[in-house]
């Protein structure tokens, strides 16, 4: 994962499955850091709607409101702070540019 990412314009990322009477008009943002609030794609049953999340995994066994941003692929599933969070609240993210 990137420390940074854009989202220059609503055409540029792919929001399949989501009406477009739900996109919300998409203000062009060239420097999206961690911890402020993205639009994200979830899963409603079998309907998709887009909402705004925090970006960052705070895990519900933390004291601190300091959170993650990054995860390996390859221990995802084994690790304390992701596994609970990949199996049951996943989210897309739409992007069009990602940098460090």
């Amino acid at each position: 994962m990137c420390g940074r990412y854009t989202l220059r314009t609503r055409g540029s990322a792919k929001l399949y499955g989501v009406p477009a009477s739900q996109l919300p008009l998409l203000v062009p943002r060239y420097n999206i850091a961690p911890s402020q609030d993205v639009p994200v794609i979830v899963a409603r049953g079998a309907e998709r709607e887009i909402d705004l999340s925090r970006w960052g995994l705070i895990p519900s066994w933390s004291k601190e409101p300091k959170g993650f941003i990054n995860a390996r692929a390859e221990t995802l599933e084994d690790k304390p702070s992701f596994s609970e969070s990949f199996q049951r609240r996943r989210c897309l993210i739409p992007g069009d540019g990602f940098f460090e």
